[in-house]
């Protein structure tokens, strides 16, 4: 059973970073599973620190899109999220070409709601692991976030 609780698709979740540094970075979330979302990102110059590799940041920038975007998903209708806190802990260095994160809800609550997100290279060993606390808000403007 999905813990989706929004309607969801590929299509949607990709047309709102259009115009955003997501695109502008060549982030794309690329498979919606029934417990994750799963998203790439290039390893280039858009993306990479001078030694050829991705930069920690970059890191963070695909695991706070994979992680808010389950997050708000996992709201009920008429509530979304904002960030409280991510971590990361960097335990290789990415290569080229890309890297690839799967994000997971591990915690849904009221009020909270915490995803963990994993990040692996082309050969699928762990880049990095990271953390994102999310608070749950009523959507007082009328406005869902997922539509």
């Amino acid at each position: 059973m999905a813990l989706w609780n929004k309607p969801i698709s590929l299509e949607s979740l990709n047309a709102v970073m259009r115009g955003t540094m997501c695109e502008h970075v060549g982030l794309e979330i690329i498979e919606i599973g029934n417990d994750f979302l799963k998203g790439t990102l290039p390893v280039d110059h858009r993306t990479s620190q001078h030694m050829g590799i991705i930069h920690g940041g970059a890191s963070v920038v695909l695991a706070e899109t994979l992680g808010s975007a389950a997050a708000n998903y996992c709201c009920e209708p008429g509530f979304h999220i904002v960030g409280l806190d991510i971590n990361a802990n960097h335990v290789r260095a990415g290569r080229p070409p890309l890297i690839t994160g799967i994000a997971r809800p591990v915690h849904i609550g009221k009020k909270t709601i915490v995803v963990e997100i994993n990040i692996t290279d082309s050969e699928e060993k762990l880049v990095c692991v990271s953390r994102l606390t999310a608070a749950v808000l009523e959507d007082r403007n009328n406005h869902d976030f997922a539509s």
